[in-house]
């Protein structure tokens, strides 16, 4: 007669279709996230060619005339020429620099800002609509203010960039933290924290997914910010940025370098999107166990 499995034999046994049940698991979830990565990039990519496509199907049938509306081989054109000027690459630059450091002193400035109005009350009570009536207010409106207060030097943009950065930042920071649990608050004041410890050990933490919110709400109102600026504030010493390349395009009446301007602020915005805040909001997810497979 055979014998039966040992104990030992069986917690083996066990233990070997646990791994292959494991092993297969993790194969699965590996096709599935590729699958989802490469969708991730097909998708935005067959989008835009469609965009495009459907632009050149509307200039083809002549409804504007080519000087109006170029066509995509036309803009290409255009943005190839500025590019062999050296022209793109200096705006491009100018106004990368600026827009990061703007928000880099933005994000500076706005996070203690949103730590206190969270954490006090009646400063929140104080200061939270003001707050809440900057975000709305177009940054256009600070240009000239700014022009006649710095003059068309480079602290004209960058005031106008911190006045659109700030109080989305304060904003979504205060949001974030009104989701924090308030058993947060009551553990670590058992333990013993202090007012610093509190607002940098456990809320500012507990607050992220309201806080990347509002920095990435931030950068957009920052770019747009800038872009405004950039437009209207010309000569001095103001740099050659985007929005002057768009200005200069404007003023000659060349589609070309207008649609060029364009898209290569949407070009920009979308890359500093793709490369930075969407892959930080992702693993902030993920870790937290809000990321589901279909959602991004």
């Amino acid at each position: 007669m055979p014998s039966n499995p040992t104990l030992t034999e069986t917690a083996s046994l066990d233990a070997e279709l646990a791994a292959i049940e494991a092993g297969l698991d993790e194969l699965q979830s590996d096709t599935v996230r590729r699958s989802r990565d490469l969708s991730r990039v097909l998708l935005p990519l067959v989008a835009v060619v469609v965009l495009v496509l459907a632009w050149q199907l509307y200039v083809t049938l002549g409804l504007k005339r080519r000087d109006l509306v170029p066509g995509p081989l036309d803009v290409a054109a255009s943005l190839g020429q500025l590019w062999s000027e050296g022209k793109a690459q200096e705006a491009v630059w100018t106004s990368l620099q600026r827009g990061l450091l703007g928000f880099a002193v933005s994000v500076v400035v706005a996070t203690p800002l949103g730590l206190l109005l969270g954490q006090v009350k009646t400063l929140r009570r104080a200061f939270g609509p003001l707050i809440s009536g900057l975000q709305v207010l177009p940054s256009v409106a600070w240009v000239p203010a700014a022009v006649i207060w710095f003059g068309l030097t480079d602290a004209t943009v960058y005031f106008v960039v911190l006045m659109g950065a700030i109080p989305s930042i304060v904003n979504g920071l205060i949001s974030g933290i009104d989701q924090v649990p308030p058993q947060y608050r009551s553990v670590a004041k058992v333990l013993g924290a202090s007012r610093a410890e509190l607002a940098l050990q456990i809320i500012l933490p507990a607050a992220l997914p309201g806080y990347v919110a509002g920095l990435k709400q931030g950068w957009a109102f920052s770019w747009r910010s800038l872009m405004a600026a950039e437009i209207i504030a010309v000569g001095g010493t103001l740099g050659f940025g985007l929005g002057s390349l768009l200005d200069q395009g404007r003023t000659l009446s060349d589609m070309g370098v207008v649609m060029s301007a364009i898209l290569t602020i949407l070009a920009v915005g979308i890359l500093i999107e793709l490369s930075v805040f969407g892959p930080i909001e992702r693993r902030m997810l993920q870790r937290r166990g809000l990321l589901t497979g279909g959602t991004r």
